[in-house]
């Protein structure tokens, strides 16, 4: 069963239980991934939906902290709650000394040697780690293996 598939079985799930508060959150992760589906005419995998929840965790807590400085506590707790529901589809995250060691890896087969070869060395990790690891948490980790 892929991702999608599981979301959509969850949903049915939540509806079924009167759970209105995931309820709401899973047609939000559906509904980013049927639009992107159909501006791009393609059919999502697990890597691709895991990148959008990905991107709307990072959304959430851009929320949550502006929320926070606006002293709204009501809406940091809901978008919260909304990143503990999107969490639940997100597969086991790779170590910092995980990544740092993949990072490694990549930087020494691209031969990369200085904060130049920074893209290089990116769309080499994305590539390997995407859905894997925290591309934040990469990013850090490339910087600090090019700069030393």
């Amino acid at each position: 069963m892929t991702l999608k598939d599981q979301i959509t079985e969850d949903m049915k799930t939540a509806m079924r239980a009167k759970d209105s508060e995931r309820l709401g959150t899973i047609r939000l992760l559906l509904s980013a991934c049927k639009q992107k589906e159909v501006d791009e005419r393609v059919v999502l995998d697990d890597v691709q939906v895991i990148a959008i929840i990905d991107k709307m965790i990072k959304q959430r807590k851009d929320s949550i902290e502006a929320f926070t400085k606006a002293d709204r506590q009501d809406m940091a707790d809901k978008e919260a709650q909304e990143i503990t529901v999107l969490t639940g589809y997100l597969p086991a995250r790779m170590s910092a000394d995980d990544v740092l060691a993949a990072v490694k890896t990549i930087v020494a087969e691209l031969n990369a040697s200085g904060p130049g070869d920074m893209g290089k060395v990116m769309g080499a990790a994305k590539a390997k780690l995407a859905g894997k690891a925290d591309m934040g948490q990469v990013s850090s980790a490339v910087k600090a293996a090019l700069a030393g």
